[in-house]
Protein backbone atom coordinates (compact mmCIF):
# COMPACT_ATOMS: atom_id res chain seq x y z
CA UNK A 1 0.00 0.00 0.00
CA UNK A 2 2.42 2.85 0.94
CA UNK A 3 6.00 3.05 2.59
CA UNK A 4 4.82 4.19 5.87
CA UNK A 5 1.87 2.12 6.31
CA UNK A 6 2.25 -1.51 6.35
CA UNK A 7 0.18 -4.78 7.01
CA UNK A 8 2.98 -6.57 8.46
CA UNK A 9 0.17 -9.85 9.48
CA UNK A 10 -3.49 -10.59 8.62
CA UNK A 11 -6.42 -13.13 9.48
CA UNK A 12 -9.26 -13.09 7.46
CA UNK A 13 -12.34 -14.87 9.21
CA UNK A 14 -16.28 -15.45 8.24
CA UNK A 15 -17.60 -11.97 9.76
CA UNK A 16 -14.47 -9.96 10.67
CA UNK A 17 -10.61 -9.36 9.90
CA UNK A 18 -7.45 -8.68 12.26
CA UNK A 19 -4.54 -6.58 11.46
CA UNK A 20 -0.54 -6.16 12.68
CA UNK A 21 0.14 -2.78 10.89
CA UNK A 22 3.22 -0.67 10.93
CA UNK A 23 2.63 3.12 10.18
CA UNK A 24 5.37 5.88 10.80
CA UNK A 25 2.74 7.95 12.30
CA UNK A 26 -1.09 8.45 13.97
CA UNK A 27 -1.77 10.19 10.63
CA UNK A 28 -0.10 7.70 8.19
CA UNK A 29 -1.84 5.17 10.38
CA UNK A 30 -5.34 6.58 9.54
CA UNK A 31 -4.91 7.51 5.87
CA UNK A 32 -3.59 3.87 5.44
CA UNK A 33 -6.72 2.30 7.17
CA UNK A 34 -9.06 3.99 4.91
CA UNK A 35 -6.96 3.41 1.82
CA UNK A 36 -7.20 -0.76 3.34
CA UNK A 37 -11.07 -0.43 3.97
CA UNK A 38 -11.61 1.04 0.59
CA UNK A 39 -9.28 -1.91 -1.12
CA UNK A 40 -10.69 -4.17 1.04
CA UNK A 41 -14.33 -3.19 -0.36
CA UNK A 42 -13.56 -3.18 -3.79
CA UNK A 43 -12.32 -6.60 -3.60
CA UNK A 44 -15.24 -7.94 -1.22
CA UNK A 45 -17.79 -6.17 -3.93
CA UNK A 46 -16.34 -7.80 -6.71
CA UNK A 47 -15.84 -10.99 -5.33
CA UNK A 48 -19.77 -11.26 -4.14
CA UNK A 49 -21.11 -8.88 -6.84
CA UNK A 50 -22.50 -6.29 -4.47
CA UNK A 51 -21.52 -2.25 -3.55
CA UNK A 52 -21.24 -0.19 -0.83
CA UNK A 53 -19.38 0.00 2.21
CA UNK A 54 -18.04 -3.53 3.92
CA UNK A 55 -16.80 -2.31 7.06
CA UNK A 56 -19.04 -2.07 9.84
CA UNK A 57 -17.34 0.95 11.54
CA UNK A 58 -14.18 2.39 12.31
CA UNK A 59 -11.03 -0.36 13.47
CA UNK A 60 -10.31 -0.86 17.00
CA UNK A 61 -6.64 0.34 17.54
CA UNK A 62 -4.00 -0.59 20.68
CA UNK A 63 -0.52 0.35 20.60
CA UNK A 64 1.84 -2.30 20.89
CA UNK A 65 4.71 -0.85 23.00
CA UNK A 66 6.42 -4.35 24.83
CA UNK A 67 7.83 -7.20 22.74
CA UNK A 68 5.43 -9.29 24.86
CA UNK A 69 2.43 -7.71 23.17
CA UNK A 70 3.47 -7.62 19.80
CA UNK A 71 4.32 -11.69 20.36
CA UNK A 72 0.62 -11.85 21.70
CA UNK A 73 -1.01 -10.05 19.15
CA UNK A 74 1.19 -11.92 16.12
CA UNK A 75 -0.09 -15.30 17.63
CA UNK A 76 -3.36 -13.78 18.26
CA UNK A 77 -3.59 -12.56 14.63
CA UNK A 78 -1.90 -15.94 13.09
CA UNK A 79 -3.94 -18.58 15.43
CA UNK A 80 -7.22 -16.89 15.41
CA UNK A 81 -9.17 -19.80 13.37
CA UNK A 82 -7.89 -22.51 16.21
CA UNK A 83 -10.08 -19.73 18.61
CA UNK A 84 -12.96 -19.74 16.80
CA UNK A 85 -13.05 -23.40 15.77
CA UNK A 86 -12.61 -24.14 19.47
CA UNK A 87 -15.70 -21.88 20.45
CA UNK A 88 -17.70 -23.84 17.84
CA UNK A 89 -16.65 -27.54 19.32
CA UNK A 90 -14.85 -28.27 16.33
CA UNK A 91 -11.56 -29.55 15.93
CA UNK A 92 -8.56 -27.68 16.18
CA UNK A 93 -6.05 -29.06 14.21
CA UNK A 94 -2.35 -27.79 14.38
CA UNK A 95 -2.26 -25.68 10.45
CA UNK A 96 -1.85 -22.55 8.96
CA UNK A 97 -4.96 -20.84 8.13
CA UNK A 98 -4.86 -20.44 4.68
CA UNK A 99 -7.04 -16.80 4.89
CA UNK A 100 -3.76 -15.44 6.92
CA UNK A 101 -0.67 -14.38 6.29
CA UNK A 102 0.38 -17.30 8.15
CA UNK A 103 1.74 -18.86 5.19
CA UNK A 104 4.83 -16.70 4.39
CA UNK A 105 5.24 -16.18 8.39
CA UNK A 106 8.95 -17.49 8.98
CA UNK A 107 9.09 -17.86 12.56
CA UNK A 108 6.70 -20.63 13.84
CA UNK A 109 7.98 -22.88 16.14
CA UNK A 110 9.37 -26.06 14.48
CA UNK A 111 9.50 -27.22 10.98
CA UNK A 112 5.98 -25.65 8.73
CA UNK A 113 6.18 -25.82 5.29
CA UNK A 114 5.74 -22.28 4.16
CA UNK A 115 3.88 -20.55 0.28
CA UNK A 116 6.46 -20.31 -2.29
CA UNK A 117 4.20 -17.65 -3.94
CA UNK A 118 5.11 -13.96 -3.09
CA UNK A 119 3.76 -12.51 -0.07
CA UNK A 120 1.06 -10.10 0.36
CA UNK A 121 1.72 -9.11 3.35
CA UNK A 122 4.58 -6.60 3.79
CA UNK A 123 7.79 -6.71 5.74
CA UNK A 124 8.19 -5.55 9.27
CA UNK A 125 10.77 -2.49 9.58
CA UNK A 126 10.78 -1.57 13.87
CA UNK A 127 12.74 -3.70 15.97
CA UNK A 128 9.61 -5.16 17.77
CA UNK A 129 8.10 -6.63 14.86
CA UNK A 130 11.13 -8.08 13.20
CA UNK A 131 12.85 -9.42 16.25
CA UNK A 132 12.19 -7.97 19.66
CA UNK A 133 8.87 -9.87 20.07
CA UNK A 134 11.00 -13.32 19.66
CA UNK A 135 12.25 -12.80 23.35
CA UNK A 136 9.30 -14.37 24.22
CA UNK A 137 9.71 -17.64 21.91
CA UNK A 138 8.61 -18.50 18.46
CA UNK A 139 4.73 -18.82 17.48
CA UNK A 140 3.81 -22.77 17.62
CA UNK A 141 0.69 -23.91 15.67
CA UNK A 142 -0.66 -25.81 17.71
CA UNK A 143 -1.08 -22.51 20.04
CA UNK A 144 -4.76 -21.64 20.89
CA UNK A 145 -5.53 -18.06 22.47
CA UNK A 146 -6.72 -18.68 26.19
CA UNK A 147 -10.02 -16.84 27.48
CA UNK A 148 -7.98 -14.60 29.36
CA UNK A 149 -5.14 -13.87 27.57
CA UNK A 150 -7.44 -13.47 24.31
CA UNK A 151 -9.44 -10.55 25.62
CA UNK A 152 -5.84 -9.04 26.13
CA UNK A 153 -4.73 -9.98 23.16
CA UNK A 154 -7.56 -8.62 21.08
CA UNK A 155 -6.74 -5.17 22.44
CA UNK A 156 -3.24 -6.01 20.79
CA UNK A 157 -4.58 -6.45 17.41
CA UNK A 158 -6.30 -3.99 14.86
CA UNK A 159 -9.43 -5.63 13.88
CA UNK A 160 -12.45 -4.43 11.85
CA UNK A 161 -15.87 -5.63 11.96
CA UNK A 162 -17.28 -6.55 8.35
CA UNK A 163 -21.00 -5.49 7.78
CA UNK A 164 -21.96 -9.20 6.31
CA UNK A 165 -19.97 -12.64 6.79
CA UNK A 166 -17.82 -13.20 3.92
CA UNK A 167 -16.31 -16.32 2.85
CA UNK A 168 -12.96 -16.05 3.37
CA UNK A 169 -11.12 -18.10 0.95
CA UNK A 170 -12.97 -17.21 -1.76
CA UNK A 171 -11.06 -13.44 -1.59
CA UNK A 172 -7.76 -15.32 -1.84
CA UNK A 173 -7.74 -15.34 -5.64
CA UNK A 174 -8.41 -11.48 -5.73
CA UNK A 175 -5.76 -10.45 -3.18
CA UNK A 176 -2.81 -9.17 -4.95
Amino acid sequence: MRSDFRVVHYSIQSNHVHFVIEAANADELGRGMKALGARFARVVNRVFGSRGAVLRDRYHLKILRTPRQVRNAIAYVLTNIRKHRAQRGLATPPQIEPASSGRWFADWAGEVLLARDPPVDSAARSWLLRFGWLRWGRIALAETPRRREARLDRRDAHRAELAEPIVARDLLRFLP
